[in-house]
């Protein structure tokens, strides 16, 4: 009989994070033990959406499921904490999809990066 290798041993967490990247054009779903290691991502399109069907809420909320079950059944995950990021389309129905998988939440944080100042200005009109 063959050995197990590091790799064919799949570590067995309860508590992890949920990170949400949600854009215009996708929505990338990454799901993470508790010190950051991936243990399982989908996105909009890993699950077979294309074009501007990606951007869409049902791809997203299709993403998520994806990603969450394969996470729940792999790795026995119950309680995350939830990391969004961006202004996209994905973002509540996301949420709504991790909520739906049987994931406790015990924590969401929005880490959308915003400007301090913006870019830099035109220059003075001259009179």
């Amino acid at each position: 009989m063959a050995q197990k290798t590091k790799k064919d041993i799949k570590k067995q967490t309860e508590k992890g994070k949920v990170f949400i990247s949600a854009t215009f054009n996708n929505t990338i779903v990454t799901v993470t033990d508790e010190e950051g290691k991936t243990l399982k991502w989908s996105s909009s399109g890993n699950s077979g959406f294309k074009g501007t069907r990606k951007s869409t809420p049902f791809a997203a909320t299709t993403a998520v499921e994806k990603a969450i079950k394969a996470a729940a059944a792999d790795h026995g995950l119950s309680e995350v904490e939830v990391y969004v990021k961006g202004p996209g389309p994905g973002r509540d129905a996301a949420l709504r999809a991790i909520r739906a998988g049987g994931l406790r939440i015990s924590m969401i944080a929005d880490l959308t990066p915003i400007p301090h100042n913006g870019p830099r200005q035109k220059k003075k009109r001259r009179a």
